[in-house]
């Protein structure tokens, strides 16, 4: 009788290595709060808030510098201490709360052994506010925040500085989790490839047009993205 050799199954070789995710708009449902931080600054500042809703909701992810660059320094550093003292007061006043569904899903990525870590254009002072009242720091390898590099969001730094911090040099390994066309432009900038969560609340139709690599509807479908399986 004829025999065979056995056949050699090969291993898939996993496609990410890394997970990063955005922090506000992502984890967090924290856009009416910013809105409303930006709103009571220049009210605080201005008397007034001019802008709408839409501009104010397209600096989000980005430095809050970036913000109020329109504006002379003295006013632009009041409007952000203004912005500041607000959305901290109202973050310690329990004003936040994760997506449904997002620390089941970040436990259950993190007892399969899948490295996670955050990449926020926020300020380690702010961030950490709601991430140790949220209790979700223990789910993430690393976190770099708006200070860690001189350019922030949209360029890719901030993310290859995460990726440096956990020892990943491949950038094609990493997947960027976020809601905003900054996010997007990040890992396009350095890249990584990305997710776009489909309960974003800034324009997903423009976002569509940039082209992300995936749309999560939850994050437990991260686990075919390391799989290199189908969504």
């Amino acid at each position: 009788m004829k025999t065979h050799p056995p056949v050699k199954i090969m291993a898939q070789e996993k496609k990410i290595d890394l997970v990063l995710y955005d922090l506000d708009g992502t984890l967090q449902d924290s856009v009416p709060l910013i809105v409303e931080s930006f709103q009571k600054a220049y009210e605080m500042v201005l008397g007034e808030c001019t802008r709408s809703v839409e501009d104010l909701k397209s600096y989000i992810g980005r430095p809050l510098g970036d913000s109020f660059e329109r504006h002379d320094k003295e006013t632009s550093d009041k409007l952000i201490e203004a912005y500041l003292e607000y959305n901290m007061r109202r973050m310690k006043e329990g004003a936040i709360s994760l997506f449904p569904g997002v620390k089941e899903s970040l436990e259950r990525l993190k007892e399969k052994g899948i490295p996670q870590g955050i990449v926020t254009a926020k300020r380690k002072s702010s961030a950490m506010v709601t991430i140790d009242s949220l209790d979700i720091a223990k789910y993430f390898d690393v976190m770099v925040f708006g200070e860690d590099t001189a350019r922030s969001k949209p360029f890719g730094d901030p993310l290859v500085e995460a990726a440096r911090r956990f020892g990943t040099t491949d950038m094609k390994k990493v997947l960027y989790v976020g809601d905003a066309a900054s996010d997007l432009l990040s890992a396009k900038d350095c890249g990584c490839s990305f997710a776009l969560v489909d309960w974003t609340m800034m324009p997903k139709d423009e976002i569509g047009k940039l082209g992300p690599d995936y749309v999560l509807s939850s994050l437990d479908e991260i686990s075919c993205i390391i799989g290199n399986t189908e969504l």
